[in-house]
């Protein structure tokens, strides 16, 4: 088995990457999960004015001090205001606006009465409850005052975050360029979905797996395509697509056998290898080096080895250079609500649902070349190098998906 951890192996890649700094402006309809490289001001108070929060009329609360339903209190109806206008009137005392929610409060009036405590009257209300000075009263500013700083460069831009910027009237946001990744995938034993399944092949899930898990978190696919087993025409594709990509993700290939073409490619390509092999299951044989200034990452062809790969090795990867801290490993402890008999040599990750702090491996095949019965999976299962089995009841670390 390989002599570095994963943790060793992670540290070698993150060391080589930085943040990319580089900015667009885009607009704000296409800028959610997108990272802020701007501090966000308010130019204006939100909302820019004192604006009723319900239905009903604007008024003095003086007038009011003596209000109930036994001796409700008469009020001339000056005017009516829907949101999005503003009455010309002054509420004196004695008078009354009729308001709709979101309405500018005018003038003179200092609280605002439900309709559900008056009559509902068009030209003389009578309001049934006494109203409090400012109460079912926004006032402007409630929400944020102008020259607040509501968020910081480097925020990552939600739904609420993408209202705050629509609320402040912004079209268009500055956010750092998405990171962009190519991805080969490799092997004689695989074609591409849509073509005619013959003797000896199977589809290639590697490829649409790695990619969606990718544009899952950001990620631009740079380049995506399938490749034969052949050294020099996987250095060629290699050298093609590392020019518009900061990271280039390639599956199958990594081992041992006569058709793992990986390490001659490097050679090829001129380049030293950071390191082959970690000390986990699956995904064991990942293959990592250099080139021309860009991560090149083999990832195991086994579909789960790849996927569990991707997930522990090349995340943390993106995480740095897209600054995006929501990307970062979560790492919980829970208890086990299964058995798993193999003996853990090197630390393994298992394919597990975690909820409510119980985690429970799935039924099917644990293999590292089957995909199948990762689906709906939310967690991978750590189990420590040394461990001869996992018993229901034992409390174990899992890596949330």
């Amino acid at each position: 088995m390989g002599e570095l951890s994963l943790e060793q192996a992670r540290e070698l890649l993150l060391e080589r990457v930085q943040r990319i700094e580089e900015k667009e402006e885009i607009f704000l309809c296409d800028a959610v999960e997108r990272v802020l490289a701007e501090d966000v001001i308010a130019g204006h108070d939100q909302p820019p004015f004192p604006r009723s929060p319900l239905d009903g009329y604007a008024v003095q609360s003086e007038d009011l001090q003596e209000a109930s339903r036994l001796c409700p209190v008469k009020l001339t109806v000056i005017d009516e205001v829907d949101a999005g206008y503003v009455s010309e009137k002054r509420v004196e005392r004695g008078k009354a606006v009729r308001i709709m929610t979101g309405a500018p409060i005018p003038d003179g009036a200092d609280c605002v009465v439900g309709q559900e405590d008056t009559d509902y009257g068009e030209d003389i209300v009578e309001v049934y409850e006494r109203i409090r000075a400012y109460e079912n009263y926004c006032f402007a500013g409630e929400d944020y005052k102008a020259g607040t700083r509501l968020l910081k460069k480097d925020t990552f831009l939600g739904a609420v975050e993408i209202g705050v910027l629509a609320s402040l009237g912004r079209e268009k946001v500055t956010v750092y360029r998405r990171v962009k990744a190519a991805v080969l995938t490799t092997g004689d034993e695989t074609i591409l979905p849509g073509e005619k399944l013959s003797d000896g092949k199977i589809y290639d899930s590697n490829l649409y797996m790695v990619t969606a898990r990718l544009s899952m978190w950001g990620v631009q696919i740079a380049g995506r395509e399938h490749v034969s087993d052949n050294a020099g025409e996987i250095a060629e594709k290699i050298k093609a697509v590392v020019k518009g990509a900061d990271i280039v993700i390639t599956t199958g290939g990594v081992s041992v056998g006569k058709k793992d073409e990986m390490h001659e490619v490097l050679r090829i390509l001129g380049v030293k290898r950071i390191f082959w092999k970690i000390a986990m299951k699956p995904g064991m044989p990942v293959l990592c080096a250099e080139y021309k200034g860009k991560l090149l990452v083999g990832l195991s062809g086994n579909p789960y080895g790849a996927a569990v790969n991707l997930e522990l090795l090349v995340k943390p990867v993106l995480a740095k250079l897209s600054g995006r801290e929501d990307m970062r490993l979560q790492r919980i402890q829970a208890v086990s609500e299964s058995d798993f008999s193999k003996r853990s040599i090197v630390t393994r990750y298992v394919r597990g649902y975690y909820i409510g702090g119980m985690v429970r491996i799935p039924e099917g095949s644990d293999a590292s070349g089957v995909l199948g019965s990762m689906c709906g999976c939310n967690c991978l299962i750590e189990i420590p190098a040394g461990t001869l089995a996992l018993r229901e009841g034992d409390k174990v670390w899992v890596v949330l998906l």
